[in-house]
Formats: C-alpha cells, sequence, structure tokens
C-alpha cells in the first residue's frame, strides 16, 4: 500500500539565514583570494612616486627610490626591496644623504607602524653612503620627524635589529663628544666566517683614531635570540694601542661581548677619556686578557702583563648598571718596581719604566723633565683629577709580593685596599713592608670637594736601621729598630700645596744600638780620632737613642726634638724644613764625650733645597779656632795644636725625656691636626 500524495513527507529546506552565512563566508574567501592575488601581483612600483613624496612630506627632507620598489607582504613583517635609495639629512647636518645605497632590503614588522613605531628586524644595503650626526642639543639626524620634534631629537627612531652591508661608507660626527669618524667597508665571501672588512679614521674624544679589523656579514644591532657575530678589531686612539677577536651579540649596547683582547699605551690614566673608567696615572703598560659584557657589567678576568717595569695580573669588574658606575676587583704583582710607583702620585715616569713597554712612544720622563728644568721641585705638583674621582666608585684590592729597585727605601712588600665612593678616596688598610718592619695606616682623599680635604696616618714599626741605612750596613753596623708615625692633614690640589699647608705630627725614634764611631768622628771632625781608627780600625758605639720629632703647622716642620746619642758623642740640633718652599735650614751640634786632639769640632749645617741639599759647617767656630792656633803657632808651633784639643764636655742625654717628648707635638695646632689626621683610620 503507497501513501498518497498528499500524506508524503516535506523535503528538508535550509533556512534562509544559513543560505546567507555561506554566500557571505564564500565571497570573503573570494575577496580575500582577491586580495591576497592582488597583494601578491599588485605592480608597487607605480606607487613609487607617492611613496616619494608622503615620505618626503612627513620627514621633511628629500627621499627617492630612484629606480625600483618591490613589496611581499606578510602577516606580520613586510620586505620591501628598493633598487636605488637616496634619503636626505636635516640641512644642518654636514653630510647631505642620511643614506644612500645601490639597493636596499627592509624587513618591516607591520603592527607596530599603527603605534608610529618603526621597527626593522633585518635591514640590507648594497654600497651604502650613511651619514649620521648627533648635536650637544639632542639632534640627531636619524631621528625621523618632520620640524622641531626631530630637530630636537625626539621624532621617531628606527630599531634595526640585524644589519648586513656589502661594502660602502658610513660617516659618524658629534663635535661635542670629540667625535668624527669614517668607516670603509669592503665584502668579500673568500674570508671566511668574516668577510666583511672595514677600514676606520678619524677622532675620537679629541684624539687621533684609526682601526682596521673584519667581522661577520650580519651585524647585530638590537636583534635578540640570533648566534653572536665574530669580529677582529686592530685600534689605535691617541697612545692606546686595542688589538681583540671574539664575538658580539648586539653592536648598539656593545652587550655579549666575549672576546680576547691585548691593551698598551702610554699611561692607564688616559683610558678615561676614552671609555670612561676612572683609571689612576701609570707608566706605559701591555696587558691581556679575556673581555666580557653581559648587560651593564664588564668583567676582564685572566689579566696579565705589566705596568712599566712592574709585572700586574688578576680580574677586575665594571658595573655601569647602577647610579654611579663601580670598578671592583683584585689585583697583584709578583715584582712592582718603585720606578712605577712615580706617576701615581703626580711625577713623571723615570726613563727606565718610560722604555720598558715596547711600541709604544715613551711620554715625558722625569729626567728629561728635571735637565730642562722645567721643574726643579721634589715634591709632586700634578693637579689631582677631581672630574676622575668623582666618576665613579670602586673597590680593588691590590698587592705587591715583593719590591725591587728601592734604593735608599728599602721596601720589600705592599698590599693596599683602594675604595673610591661619591669622590671620596680611601687607602685602607695600606701596609708596606719596609726594612725588616712595617708601615701601616691610611690615606682619605675627599675630592668631592675643590681643593680636597686630604689626611694621612701611618705608624711606622719596628724599622731595622742597618736595612734602612745600606751604608752603614756596609760598616757591619748592627744597629737598634726604628719606629714612628705621620699624622698630617690639610687641603689641597697636588700632593705639593697639600703638604706645602698640611699640619700635623711627624716623628721618628729608637731606643739602643749600636753604629760606628768612625762615622762619628767624621761627622764631628775630630782629625785624632779618625787618624786613630786608620791605624788600629773602626769599631762600633753603643748608640743610647736618637729621636727626630716635628710639630708640622702650614707646611713648615719645626724640630721639637732633634737628637742622636751615643756613648761617645751627643748631637743635638735645631731648625725647620719647609714643605711649601721645600728649603732645610738645620745645625747640628756635636758635643763629644771623650778627649782627643786634631779636634776641629763645630756645628754642622744643612741647608739649600730638598733636590739640592747643602750640608757645610758653621764658619765662625773654625775661624776662631784657626786664628787661636796661628796665635799660638808664631810663639811656638807646638802651642799650635792646643787649639785643636776636645776636652769632651759632652754629657748624656735623657733618653727617656727626649722619646716621650717625641712622641706628642707641642703646638695645639699641629696636635688638632694630628687628631683629624688619625681619624682616617677608624
Amino acid at each position: 500500500m503507497h501513501p498518497s500524495p498528499a500524506t508524503a513527507p516535506a523535503a528538508a529546506v535550509p533556512p534562509r539565514g544559513g543560505r546567507w552565512l555561506r554566500r557571505i563566508l564564500i565571497a570573503l574567501a573570494i575577496l580575500i583570494v582577491a586580495v591576497v592575488l592582488i597583494v601578491l601581483f599588485f605592480p608597487w612600483d607605480v606607487l613609487r612616486g607617492p611613496i616619494n613624496r608622503y615620505v618626503s612630506e612627513k620627514t621633511g627632507r628629500r627621499f627617492e627610490i630612484t629606480r625600483h620598489l618591490d613589496v611581499k607582504p606578510g602577516l606580520r613583517t613586510a620586505r620591501i626591496t628598493l633598487d636605488g635609495i637616496e634619503f636626505d639629512n636635516p640641512k644642518w647636518a654636514r653630510d647631505p644623504l642620511l643614506v644612500g645605497a645601490d639597493k636596499a632590503e627592509i624587513d618591516i614588522r607591520i603592527w607596530p607602524l599603527l603605534r608610529k613605531q618603526v621597527d626593522i628586524p633585518r635591514l640590507m644595503l648594497s654600497a651604502p653612503r650613511i651619514g649620521l650626526q648627533m648635536e650637544e642639543d639632542g639632534r640627531k639626524t636619524w631621528a625621523l620627524e618632520k620640524g622641531d620634534d626631530g630637530e630636537a631629537g625626539r621624532g621617531t627612531t628606527p630599531r634595526i635589529g640585524v644589519l648586513q652591508v656589502d661594502g660602502g661608507h658610513l660617516d659618524f660626527l658629534a663635535k661635542h663628544l670629540g667625535v668624527d669618524m669614517r668607516v670603509d667597508f669592503a665584502f668579500d665571501t673568500q674570508k671566511g666566517d668574516m668577510p666583511l672588512s672595514y677600514q676606520m679614521k678619524g677622532r675620537y674624544q679629541s684624539q687621533p683614531l684609526s682601526a682596521q679589523g673584519r667581522t661577520g656579514n650580519v651585524l647585530l644591532l638590537t636583534q635578540a635570540g640570533v648566534p653572536p657575530f665574530p669580529f677582529e678589531i686592530h685600534a689605535t686612539a691617541g697612545g692606546t694601542r686595542l688589538d681583540a677577536t671574539g664575538s658580539m651579540a648586539a653592536l648598539t649596547e656593545l652587550d655579549g661581548v666575549d672576546a680576547k683582547v691585548r691593551l698598551k699605551g702610554r699611561n692607564l690614566g688616559d683610558l678615561y677619556r676614552l671609555i670612561g673608567v676612572a683609571l689612576p696615572d701609570t707608566s706605559p703598560y701591555q696587558v691581556e686578557g679575556r673581555l666580557l659584557k653581559t648587560g651593564k657589567t664588564w668583567q676582564a678576568q685572566q689579566l696579565a702583563g705589566k705596568l712599566g717595569l712592574s709585572d700586574i695580573g688578576g680580574e677586575l669588574q665594571f658595573e655601569k648598571g647602577a647610579a654611579r658606575p663601580k670598578l671592583s676587583g683584585k689585583l697583584a704583582s709578583k715584582v712592582m718596581d718603585m720606578d712605577d710607583l712615580g706617576p701615581l702620585i703626580g711625577l713623571p715616569p723615570t726613563e727606565r719604566s718610560a722604555k720598558a713597554v715596547e711600541g709604544v712612544e715613551a711620554p715625558a720622563t722625569l729626567e728629561k723633565t728635571r735637565r730642562r728644568g722645567a721643574d726643579v721641585r721634589v715634591l709632586p705638583t700634578a693637579p689631582l683629577d677631581f672630574e676622575r674621582l668623582r666618576a665613579m666608585d670602586a673597590d680593588v684590592r691590590y698587592t705587591a709580593e715583593r719590591i725591587r729597585n728601592v734604593r735608599e727605601v728599602p721596601l720589600q712588600r705592599g698590599s693596599v685596599q683602594v675604595a673610591l665612593k661619591d669622590g671620596v678616596l680611601e687607602l685602607k688598610p695600606l701596609d708596606l713592608g719596609v726594612a725588616g718592619g712595617s708601615i701601616q695606616g691610611a690615606v682619605r682623599i675627599d675630592g668631592s670637594r675643590n681643593p680636597a680635604d686630604i689626611r694621612m696616618a701611618l705608624d711606622v714599626k719596628a724599622l731595622q736601621l742597618n736595612q734602612l741605612i745600606p751604608k752603614v750596613e756596609s760598616t757591619k753596623s748592627s744597629l737598634g729598630r726604628l719606629d714612628g708615625r705621620i699624622n698630617l692633614a690639610g687641603q689641597g690640589t697636588s700632593v705639593a700645596n697639600w703638604l706645602g699647608a698640611a699640619s700635623g705630627d711627624v716623628a721618628a725614634m729608637t731606643g739602643r744600638g749600636q753604629f760606628s764611631n768612625l762615622l762619628l768622628e767624621i761627622a764631628g771632625l775630630d782629625g785624632g780620632e779618625v787618624l786613630e781608627f786608620l791605624l788600629r780600625g773602626d769599631k762600633n758605639v753603643r748608640m743610647r737613642c736618637a729621636a727626630l720629632a716635628f710639630d708640622v703647622n702650614k707646611g713648615v716642620m719645626n724640630g721639637r726634638t732633634l737628637i742622636f746619642d751615643t756613648d761617645d758623642t751627643l748631637f743635638t740640633a735645631t731648625g725647620q724644613a719647609s714643605l711649601k718652599d721645600e728649603t732645610l735650614d738645620f745645625v747640628i751640634r756635636p758635643q763629644p764625650k771623650d778627649k782627643s786632639i786634631l779636634s776641629l769640632r763645630t756645628p754642622l749645617t744643612v741647608r739649600g733645597h730638598f733636590g739640592d741639599p747643602r750640608p757645610g759647617v758653621e764658619a765662625a767656630p773654625l775661624v776662631a779656632r784657626g786664628a787661636a792656633a796661628l796665635a799660638l803657632g808664631a810663639i811656638n808651633p807646638l802651642l799650635a795644636l792646643a787649639a785643636t784639643v776636645e776636652t769632651g764636655p759632652g754629657e748624656d742625654a735623657d733618653c727617656a725625656g727626649a722619646l716621650a717628648e717625641a712622641r706628642r707635638p707641642e703646638s695645639s695646632e699641629a696636635a688638632q691636626a694630628a687628631e683629624r689626621a688619625k681619624a682616617v683610620r677608624r
């Protein structure tokens, strides 16, 4: 039985809304395909003229794609190929072109353009001509904005990740920074992983600069997540030479550096002008090691080299991320030469130090300076560099295992902690091994003010006199030990004018020991004793005590206790030394304790300049004795000897009283300054 037509089921009819949805989706797909086909096959070159006009209008500079334009768009990034490009600099710039190239490929991110950000992950330039310039008021030629914003450097600055070049040149000018450089590039695929070579010439920090080297064909400017590119550089700036080979992750920030470096030059202090690291003045140097940089931190590892005649090694770290840069680390010398200390306190290097490093032009030396008569002063007059003291903080430990070439000052070892914070430099603790004993203490220079507040507090402990005075040691005299102190405080802009204005206490004292009697008799002009010793031989006499103590008032060292007492002779002295004028004026009075003939004992004098002391004798007593000898000789030649007879009036000194007097300043100004100086040790 078949159903009737009236009862048959009705055919399924799609709803009207569903039909419209399908039509819309189909139309949208067709539209997308059409847009894609249009984009892919669009003759982009027809837009070259409108783009040239648009960019020129927006930036206020001429922009021109000279031959052909092509675009390969993507969802996030578009690749733009420009066959010939010229983009002018602002009118105030030296170079007419910001960028000119035979060809350019630009990968540009699309969505940041909506926020007026130009993000270029890759830029390739063929035979580019690039002209970059900065002005002191902030203007930059690469700030892309029309009008005042661009002029002041607030315009849009493109962010470039990877840069590729295959030749061409770059010019960079920043007069206010003392920078004017030209870099020429050459590309050679036969040079392995560093096909791009460069030559650099010009001025950097107002010093002549030349450099050459090689690198990879891809230069990472700011791109992250890309392997570092290799580089090699050989550069000379002023008197500094740099050779480095390694890799780098970001060129604009000099980040991700891992390189083997060799640095040499006339003075480590020159690096402050070049890289902003405030190091002390030194003799010519050569040092090599491994250089690393991550973020804001530089590390110099496995350092080894020489400063003048001294070896140097260790590790340093320089952090720029904090409010003030900071240098920290540990340095050490197996052997430190005394000639290399001069530049640290403002003296030129000696000829030995100046010629110690091959390939470095020798600076002016101490000997040449003094031969020319340009500076007859002994104390260093070179101004302290307050700008360097305020430029950064520091915490560096230095140790010298052995010190050589000490001449009359037998230094044996040394160590010091150098701390610099907010312009205040402290050498604390300072520990020097000297003549079997030590000199310990601290030095503080407050460079936050000008003139600087400078304080020195040093204690002298157990120095062996037979080591401290080698000439006496050569007579095989066994002497005592020397103790003392230096406590000085004052203001100055150099070592010389600080000492010339300083006040405080300087003292050295020793107790019992032995001394060469021959030297005493020569000093006392005792001809009879000298003749006896020449016939029978020298002998040692017992030293009872000695003390040299000065009240220092505004650079004048006034002797308060100046004695040297032995069983044979008592020497007392009076006088002063001027640290300001570098002059000496002392009278030494020998008082023999024995009888002798042929004695012409008379007060001895030490006068003159620190650099040219003139020992002598007071003429009046000698003239008196000579006149007496002549008068008596006229009567009987044998009577002339009577005038040279010494009856020995000398008496033992009050050693306990003298040493007690030497231990404390007499003047209130000297005492107060000494207390201020001693505070730096706490």
